[in-house]
Order: structure tokens, then C-alpha cells, then sequence
């Protein structure tokens, strides 16, 4: 019995490990020309504390910068409308939670 309970053990340890590295695997980071291209044509809305939020700012990593972000935690006058966080609004229409940066791309027209 006990033998059984180790395994058990080690298997929800192998699957826990491995949920983490799939998580957390960055995601490749968008040149400077493009982020300055969806962040002309683009407005993104985030929030402090939003999980969502940062996973979309790790995206774009240092050239996060030049995108035109809103926090809604601090500017919430601006944020009328906005129900969930990450908001991008993009040729007005919503596009709510992350959106890999080959979509953004498609839909401001940054190729």
C-alpha cells in the first residue's frame, strides 16, 4: 500500500512539474517595428493585479513601451466599457483576454 501511494506521489509531482514548464514557456518577443505599429493602431486596456495582463505584457517584452496601454486600476474614467481585462480595441471592436501577437498583427494591419 505504501508502495502505491509513492507512486501516486511521484506521478502528481511529474504532472505538476510539467504543467509549470508548459505554463510558463515565454513566448518569443515582438520586434520594436511591430509593437509601435499595434500600439498606433491599437488600444490595450489592463488592470492591476491582472494575471491575463501581465502574461500579454510579457509577450511584447521591452517593447511593451510602445504600446498605448490604459490601466483601468488608476484611469478607470478612461475605461467605460471595458468589462474584462486585457482589452484590445482595435478599429472599434473588442477583443477581450490575450491575443498572440500574429493576431494583433492581422487585425491593425502590422505585417
Amino acid at each position: 500500500m505504501k508502495k502505491r501511494s509513492w507512486v501516486t506521489a511521484i506521478v502528481i509531482f511529474i504532472v505538476i512539474i510539467l504543467a509549470i514548464m508548459i505554463m510558463t514557456k515565454p513566448h518569443p518577443e515582438t520586434n520594436m517595428e511591430v509593437a509601435k505599429c499595434i500600439g498606433e493602431n491599437s488600444k490595450l486596456y489592463i488592470q492591476l493585479g491582472c494575471h491575463a495582463c501581465e502574461l500579454q505584457e510579457d509577450m511584447f517584452g521591452d517593447n511593451y513601451q510602445y504600446l498605448t496601454v490604459i490601466d483601468c486600476w488608476f484611469e478607470s474614467d478612461k475605461c467605460v466599457g471595458i468589462e474584462v481585462t486585457p482589452t484590445w480595441i482595435i478599429k472599434g471592436s473588442k477583443y477581450t483576454g490575450i491575443q498572440e501577437i500574429s493576431t494583433l498583427q492581422e487585425l491593425t494591419g502590422c505585417t
